[in-house]
């Protein structure tokens, strides 16, 4: 299945949450969830014309509509709920 965004929408792909650091601590749930969030553009909208496909970018706790497309978590974000793009 393939999923196109419209108007100034993005589709990105949310990555897990990590639940133990690379030593070996373990984190609480709440940890992960107070700063903004980043995932990896997959599908945009033609309207969108600053972020491209592939750009990893930075997105506000509670923004976008959840979507599971084939057992795989996404989000879709308006280009105006977007905060930066990372290089």
């Amino acid at each position: 299945m393939s999923f196109i965004p419209l108007g100034n929408r993005v589709l990105v792909k949310v990555p897990e949450e990590k639940t133990k650091t690379d030593t070996g601590i373990f984190l609480p749930d709440n940890a992960a969830k107070e700063a903004p969030t980043q995932a990896v553009v997959v599908a945009k909208s033609d309207e969108v014309k600053t972020i491209e496909l592939n750009d990893t970018v930075i997105y506000g706790k509670y923004a976008g509509t959840e979507l599971a497309i084939d057992g795989v978590e996404y989000l879709v974000l308006e280009d105006k709920d977007i905060l930066g793009i990372l290089k």
